[in-house]
């Protein structure tokens, strides 16, 4: 081999290093993107058939099913709730446990592992969280509605991929990102104050457990258990213990989503080493005709392959379909029902808490991650992503106003009383409603929207050409 050909190849390895990092960067982001799109799709279904069970002859059936009481009962702890609230406190527990794998894989690998890359969105989603919560509170200040600060802080991220998947390739791949990873930080804001503020009055015995429950967890994983069962079984204990603790159920599907390992078992090299053997043992048994033998070593290379991927990755891939197709949509199903009338649309217009939320959201989103994020920038905090200008960032901050899952999720644990339910409901469905359309508007039609025009989605390649 000549000198000039080793260099091409050590150049061309290189280059090919920082591609390889990027693709495993991009392809989660792609999935994830794609699928939060489809969801919202279907989210958006189960809102419209809720509204209209709600407003039909029928209207008894669906209240009656999500009213419906359920018991579980074990020697340890029993569990007497309607459906309803084994919605909200079981399978959204679910949905948060898929939000702390996507905070935890976003913090490692993501937007959010560098300092330098995480602060225009953390920044973006502090002020994103803070001034809806302020313009609420100025709304509601010593009113019976003033509980209800948390409902217009965080964003819909199924509501808002699907509204920019709607623009087409018009919506730069960076903007995706950008707003994916502040959503994600919207969330984490959304799971602190559901924690802290939206918790009833503690019982220390389950709480006990609960920690018990975590810490028998990290013990098995730092020593390296990967049973699914067990894992399985301790997650669904915990959860209960955090049930009748008193703080909110899915906290603990935050939790545990953060003892999920990221790193696989069996690094990439040895897998390689590993996996060609297997392949050649196939290759024999085969041509002798061995079909047991056959099965036996597919089943090796089947454990070898979950040996290989991170608990992480694969909890997230797994879960993530079902969550956006499944657990969100009935959650959407049991929480958009709403008796629509003359009267409660004219109370809700005079309504502060309907007021506070609609302002929150259509006015306090985007002024909120817009002054943050030119803050951020003039400071020198932050720095914009290069095929990103602020009117990106005006886009983002309206389609961020669309609050709806997290929002009447936080709506269920702020307002016992029906009537301030049903006005932020309603406040919660036209404010989704408007900003998400201002955003398309604008992103569309916008005067100096960026490169629109010859702005690709990057591809690996072109990622790896930036890495």
């Amino acid at each position: 081999m000549t000198y000039a050909h080793r260099t091409f190849q050590a150049r061309r390895s290189l280059v090919s290093a920082p591609r390889a990092a990027a693709r495993q960067i991009l392809r989660p982001i792609q999935a994830f993107v794609a699928t939060e799109a489809a969801g919202g799709a279907l989210l958006l279904a189960a809102a419209v058939v809720a509204l209209a069970w709600a407003n039909s002859p029928w209207d008894g059936s669906y209240w009656d099913l999500w009213g419906a009481r359920v018991r579980l009962s074990t020697d340890l702890l029993t569990v007497d709730e309607d459906l309803l609230h084994l919605v909200n406190d079981g399978l959204m527990a679910v949905f948060f446990f898929v939000v702390g794998l996507e905070i935890k894989r976003e913090v490692l690998h993501g937007e959010l592992a560098s300092p330098r890359r995480a602060a225009l969105p953390v920044v973006a989603a502090m002020g994103g969280m803070a001034v809806p919560a302020l313009l609420y509170a100025g709304f509601n200040a010593g009113g019976e509605g003033s509980h209800g600060w948390g409902i217009p802080m965080a964003t819909d991220i199924a509501f808002a991929l699907g509204a920019l998947a709607i623009l087409g390739r018009r919506a730069p791949f960076g903007l995706k990102v950008f707003l994916l990873a502040l959503a994600i930080v919207d969330d984490l804001g959304a799971i602190a104050v559901i924690a802290l503020f939206y918790t009833e009055g503690l019982s220390l015995g389950a709480l006990g457990w609960a920690l018990l429950g975590f810490a028998a967890t990290a013990v098995l994983v730092r020593g390296g258990v990967r049973s699914t069962p067990l894992f399985l079984a301790l997650g669904v204990l915990t959860w209960l213990a955090v049930l009748k603790s008193g703080v909110h159920a899915t906290v603990a599907g935050v939790a545990l989503a953060t003892l999920v390992p990221s790193r696989p078992q069996l690094p990439a090299g040895h897998f390689r080493t590993a996996v060609d053997g297997l392949l050649h043992r196939l290759a024999e048994a085969r041509a002798a005709g061995d079909s047991e033998q056959a099965v036996a070593v597919l089943g090796e290379i089947e454990a070898l392959s979950d040996r290989a991927e991170a608990p992480l990755d694969r909890l997230e891939r797994a879960l993530h379909p079902w969550v956006s197709f499944i657990v969100v949509p009935i959650f959407a199903l049991a929480n958009a029902g709403l008796t629509l009338s003359t009267d409660m649309v004219h109370d809700s217009l005079r309504s502060s808490v309907a007021g506070g939320v609609a302002v929150g959201l259509v006015l306090g989103k985007p002024v909120g991650i817009l002054l943050f994020s030119w803050l951020a920038v003039r400071l020198g905090v932050a720095v914009l992503p290069p095929s990103l200008g602020f009117v990106h960032v005006v886009g983002a901050g309206l389609l961020g106003g669309i609050g709806f899952t997290v929002s009447l999720f936080v709506t269920q644990l702020a307002f016992t009383d029906a009537e301030l339910v049903a006005e932020a409901k309603l406040a919660i469905f036209c404010a989704s409603l408007v900003a998400g359309l201002a955003g398309l508007v604008w992103l569309r039609f916008a005067p100096g929207e960026p490169e629109a025009a010859e702005a690709q989605q990057p591809t690996a390649g072109h990622l790896g050409e930036h890495a």
